[in-house]
């Protein structure tokens, strides 16, 4: 495949020095090199001592008190000079073929392209690639991608912010994500949901593996409680039905809200206590 051809790889980060680190070392290893790296930084300055990913990096500084998950994606996709867009979660590892893979997928089919996400256990994050594939695990509620080739999936919400890519004039041509969904939560379903909504396939991409990074999660995300019960009725008010529900399912046991799938909208009940976030804490978990 042409190098003119290679696509632009996109990556916010917040902290996770480490893990941006080991992301371009796996960038380094590609059987087709990215055209460029675009970093969003949502702190105040870029991380020092980084490796070469063996592309350009172009770095962009996103501000936001909370997470600014959907305006740092939409300054990355500006930055961007390929065609197709390529976006990789900081904890993400890629496969040597990841890159290759979106880009002859690009090649043979419009959507919106998903990759397969592994999770690695606590201390694994540097290994080979075989190695990383022995040790990792598939996530228990994603379904298995192709050997090789597309798989057309119904669901478009089936895009999670870990591993994905779309052409750079799709991703203008519906205005990237929504601004307006403030912290975590609900962007990257929104944004899958306006692009299914202009009639654009989903697949997934075989070949497109990437190990995602063992860090400490909560079960529930009760850290992230304002932001996801407003992101999931900004979301509801849009499309008539809710994102995000497994977790205010959990909310909701936890007497938090009162909530089910059928409610017009949430009611807070309570917020979570700084004890009830803390023991919500798992540091051994592989999932949230």
């Amino acid at each position: 495949m042409s190098a003119d051809a290679a696509p632009s790889v996109l990556t916010l980060v917040r902290g996770r020095a480490e893990c941006l680190r080991n992301l371009m070392r796996g960038l380094a290893g590609q059987t087709l090199r990215p055209r460029e790296l675009i970093i969003a930084w949502m702190q105040p300055e870029p991380a020092p001592d980084l490796p070469d990913p063996g592309c350009p990096i172009r770095h962009v500084i996103v501000p936001g008190e909370r997470m600014p998950l959907a305006a740092a994606r939409n300054r990355a996709a500006d930055a961007a000079s390929a065609d197709l867009l390529v976006f990789l979660d900081v904890d993400c590892i890629p496969s040597p073929t990841l890159v290759a893979a979106y880009a002859g997928a690009a090649a043979t089919a419009r959507g919106l392209l998903l990759g397969e996400v592994l999770y690695l256990p606590p201390g694994a994050s540097a290994h080979n690639p075989a190695t990383l594939d022995r040790l990792a695990q598939a996530h228990p509620a994603r379904p298995a991608p192709p050997a090789s080739g597309l798989r057309p999936e119904p669901d478009a919400g089936q895009l999670w912010g870990l591993s994905f890519a779309v052409a750079a004039a799709d991703w203008r041509a519906i205005g990237g994500m929504d601004e307006a969904y403030d912290g975590y939560g609900g962007e990257e379903t929104d944004f899958a949901a306006r692009l299914a909504a202009t009639g654009l396939p989903t697949y997934w991409v075989g070949g497109a593996r990437a190990y995602h990074q063992h860090h400490p999660v909560h079960v529930p995300p009760l850290q992230h409680f304002a932001p996801i019960l407003a992101n999931a009725a900004r979301f509801h008010a849009r499309h008539g039905r809710w994102c995000m529900t497994y977790w205010l399912g959990q909310f909701r046991d936890a007497g938090l809200i009162a909530w089910d799938e059928d409610a017009p909208a949430i009611r807070p009940i309570r917020p979570p206590t700084e004890a009830e976030i803390a023991a919500a804490l798992r540091p051994d978990a592989l999932f949230s």
